[in-house]
């Protein structure tokens, strides 16, 4: 039977390949964006959502459900980058990509719930990011928005097991996508950290935006088999990249573990 797919964000990115990956298939795909023109002769149901809307959100999701009966598949892919030592970052900077990274994420997770709900099944999907374990110097504020992302969809996917609906966190590393192009803000420069690898961050995605070494379409389809397959793991990293930094990450936590182990344990009464 054909899954039914809400996708916001899908003008680009994963967003983009994943919403064509299912439509391709034979699934039904409920694109939607900000700007719905821009996605309306690459899908048959294009909508306008725009997650800093709740309203938006709430019309969107509806017409999905009127339309087509319900919601198999949820994507929350809508976002942006937002690049910027701590010192650079306003509090509208932080406010700005919060909004749309986790409340978006939020306003629209919380419209959809319901519906999965009442049909006792459903699958969310959170295109979090590499960022969203691994915090790099320089990216503060996405990492945040990220990480925020992340406990709150572990939390959900406790929440609505019961329902038996499934939630999958996406972790990908550098796709060739336009996130470090278009879909990329950065704060105002402060100049003392111009020589610092955090400083840097600039014209690290300056390099890297055209060249990203990994697939969206292979990406794509990881995503597709990990929500047709009921055993798959709550967090998917996506590339080698993101595969090596997460392990790298957590084996360092580990060992940080093993190293205080024993006095920090001792705090009974």
């Amino acid at each position: 039977m054909a899954k039914v797919w809400l996708v916001t964000g899908a003008n680009r990115g994963l967003g983009l390949a994943l919403a064509q990956a299912a439509q391709r298939r034979g699934d039904i795909v409920v694109a939607t964006a900000r700007d719905a023109a821009s996605i309306k002769g690459s899908f048959e149901h294009a909508l306008r959502l725009d997650v800093r809307d709740q309203e938006t959100v709430d019309v969107a999701v509806d017409e999905a459900v009127r339309t087509h009966g319900r919601i198999d598949v949820l994507v929350n892919n809508a976002g942006h980058g937002l690049a910027g030592v701590a010192e650079e970052l306003t509090d509208d900077d932080l406010r700005t990509v919060l909004d749309v990274n986790l409340l978006g994420v939020l306003r629209v997770t919380r419209a959809v719930l319901p519906h999965m709900r009442a049909r006792g099944r459903g699958h969310v999907v959170q295109m979090s990011s590499v960022g969203g374990v691994v915090a790099n110097p320089g990216h503060a504020a996405y990492g945040t928005s990220k990480f925020a992302l992340e406990g709150f969809s572990e939390a959900v996917s406790g929440e609505v097991a019961p329902w038996g609906i499934r939630v999958t966190i996406v972790e990908p590393g550098p796709f060739r996508t336009d996130f470090a192009g278009r879909s990329m803000r950065f704060a105002s420069a402060n100049e003392a950290y111009a020589g610092t690898p955090a400083g840097r961050v600039r014209q690290k995605f300056a390099d890297q935006d055209g060249h990203q070494p990994n697939d969206p379409d292979r990406a794509a389809q990881i995503i597709l088999d990990a929500v047709d397959d009921p055993a798959s793991p709550l967090r998917l990293p996506l590339g080698p990249e993101a595969v090596d930094r997460i392990r790298a990450k957590l084996t360092s936590q580990l060992a940080d573990l093993d190293r205080c182990e024993a006095t920090v344990r001792d705090t009974r009464f």
